[in-house]
């Protein structure tokens, strides 16, 4: 154990911020702390920092702040530089060791502040520059840079991937994969808690609650335990009033007197379970519909330039009805400018493009989050759909967490975040069968994200949107468009699964990845019906043949498929078991256990097995790729 509080309560002003939390760190943990804006992170960062000290409890003589051994401790603050007429290299080289300019140490440590500098993003010459000739956002880097050289035992960062752009922070999320010490973040990127973490702590109702893993396996634990402790709840409260009802249905029997009593006693020392505190997040479990179908190419285009008086790319394009498709790419090569297009609001520089048939359309970009009523929010969303009931109002208002006090919110009282929630639940609520969204959770709180991220899933239409929400991407869209080098790639596949991809080779060389025309190449011969391809083989032996080695490779892709919905049954088949097994006295602890094993393994398998399918998918690519060349 390298560093522990036990059973710690930090006060300030009177008012308890912190209760009897348990908190440790072992070896090279990478923590993360999350939890509401003020429910006390910044306090708990700043009391492992020793800036502040647990109330003192005269009951308890053990110190409620251990360590194993006397250990660094280096924080990221704000406005960490002190010195403003320092140049980068004066500052970073007063955390070496080793003063002599020649030594081995010296040089080693000098090539590490170079790869992490430029890491950031810095080009090496500007390390002879004065700090005072930085943004405030690149101090912070530089900050944050001499304290990974410092390499202190805990490092403690508060939003670390603030002021940094996407590639940046990937690189930071490597760095932190090899980094040999231990951090805890608080960070509200949720793709990057992911890629780093291993362990979450989160903070509600002024305690601490552990759970191992990352982001998204608290996110799934933490609503099980919700789940189990509700039943377990509803068990009680339904035992409860059994015995009171046979309390007052014997308490004035004098033969029955005693047994009320008896069964009263019992209630009084009945250990009672808490009612656990709902998720902040809502999930949709049902399918949410289009009001109509629509065609089967929601939208199409051939030779399309974009752009406003200057082409930035051209493309050919067709989106298959029911794709969710994230749209990625840096700063000002034409994302939004594109969905602009999609919807109509700029006309092509060149080009064709059109919506499918029957195409419902529901655009949200920045300015749709900028809406002006003095209505209340209840008032307003009546007023946008008169056909529901004040009831129906307020469950769909609720359901995108819009609760209590909040619908009686005037609409210009709203945040920026919650009025962009609002006008996306006017837009699922009217049922388009496609959605055009430029950046939906800007500003918005992880409740709130979660919340819409379940939303998109459950909707059966069409999605074509641009995030800069790695998290966000990852949840939702099942294909990718890259936009770059003038240019748009197509990848079949989901956000991580490209990450992790081009992370093996450059964007160009990127196999799985191919040209938006080819996509649409390979839509239309899909759409050939099967007797149509016949005939064409039969004309030509060149097709026959290429069908052949096609067919070769897809038969491990149909194989790889078919064990991943076995294993998939089997893993579902698991999971009831184990919902089930706390509420059957029948099942013994030592078959839970089994079942809880059985259930690692089995979803370790799966993981297995579909990576061995997309691998598959991934080389069909190559070949039909390699072919056309």
């Amino acid at each position: 154990m390298l560093y522990q509080i036990s059973n710690g309560t930090v006060s300030a002003g009177g008012q308890v911020i912190l209760s009897h939390i348990d908190f440790e760190i072992k070896g090279k943990e990478k923590i993360a702390v999350v939890g509401r804006n003020g429910a006390g992170k910044t306090t708990l960062l700043r009391l492992i920092a020793g800036e502040l000290e647990t109330d003192r409890d005269d009951r308890q003589m053990a110190e409620s702040i251990t360590s194993s051994r006397q250990v660094t401790i280096g924080m990221l603050r704000q406005n960490a530089v002190t010195d403003q007429n320092k140049t980068v290299e004066e500052m970073l080289l007063e955390g070496c060791p080793e003063r002599d300019t020649f030594s081995k140490e010296r040089f080693a440590y000098e090539m590490e502040y170079d790869r992490i500098f430029t890491g950031f993003g810095f080009e090496k010459e500007q390390k002879k520059r004065k700090l005072s000739s930085f943004s405030g956002g690149e101090q912070t880097k530089i900050s944050l840079i001499r304290l990974l050289l410092m390499k202190p035992d805990i490092l403690l960062l508060d939003e670390p991937t603030n002021h940094l752009d996407i590639t940046t922070v990937e690189w930071l999320e490597e760095y932190m994969g090899d980094y040999d010490k231990a951090v805890v973040f608080v960070s509200h990127d949720r793709f990057f808690l992911d890629q780093v973490v291993d362990v979450v702590y989160e903070l509600q109702s002024n305690t601490l609650k552990r759970y191992p893993g990352n982001y998204t396996h608290y996110r799934e634990q933490k609503r099980k335990d919700i789940a189990l402790q509700m039943k377990a709840y509803e068990r009680q409260q339904a035992e409860v009033d059994r015995l009171t009802q046979l309390i007052e249905k014997f308490k004035h029997k004098p033969k029955k007197a005693s047994f009320a009593r008896s069964r009263k006693t019992m209630m009084e020392r009945m250990e009672r379970t808490p009612k656990p505190e709902p998720d902040d997040v809502h999930i949709f479990t049902g399918a949410l519909e289009p009001q109509f179908l629509g065609s089967k190419w929601v939208f199409e285009a051939e030779h399309l330039k974009i752009g406003y008086e200057k082409a930035l790319l051209e493309m050919s394009l067709r989106v298959k009805r029911g794709q969710k498709i994230g749209i990625v790419g840096d700063n000002g090569v034409g994302k939004s400018t594109f969905l602009k297009t999609v919807t109509g609001d700029l006309p092509p520089i060149d080009g064709k493009c059109e919506l499918g048939n029957h195409t419902l359309l529901g655009y949200f970009d920045q300015q749709s989050a900028s809406i002006q009523s003095d209505k209340q929010v209840v008032e307003h969303f009546h007023d946008l759909f008169p056909s529901m009931t004040e009831k129906e109002v307020r469950q769909t208002l609720g359901a995108y967490l819009f609760k209590g006090k909040d619908t009686s919110k005037k609409v210009d009282a709203l945040s920026g975040g919650e009025k962009a929630r609002l006008v996306l639940a006017e837009l699922l609520t009217s049922r388009p069968n496609l959605l055009v969204l430029d950046e939906p959770t800007n500003h918005m709180d992880i409740q709130a994200k979660e919340t819409l991220e379940s939303a998109f899933q459950a909707y059966t239409g069409t999605i074509l949107f641009v995030s800069h929400d790695r998290y966000f991407i990852r949840q939702v869209a099942d294909a990718i468009l890259v936009f770059e080098n003038q240019g748009v790639m197509y990848y079949p596949f989901g956000y991580e699964h490209y990450l992790k991809r081009s992370r093996q080779g450059s964007g160009e060389n990127l196999t799985a990845m191919i040209r938006a025309e080819e996509q649409a190449l390979i839509a239309d011969f899909k759409a050939v019906p099967k007797a149509e391809r016949h005939r064409l083989r039969e004309i030509s032996t060149e097709d026959a043949y290429l069908d052949w080695k096609f067919r070769l490779a897809a038969e491990p892709m149909e194989t790889a498929r078919a064990k991943v919905e076995d294993l998939w049954d089997r893993y579902i088949s698991i999971r009831e078991e184990l919902r089930i097994a706390p509420w059957d006295d029948t099942v013994s602890e030592e078959h839970k256990e089994y079942l809880h094993q059985e259930e690692i393994s089995a979803k370790q398998n799966l993981d297995k097995a579909w990576d061995r399918w997309t691998d598959c998918c991934i080389e069909w690519l190559d070949l039909y790729i390699a072919e056309r060349e």
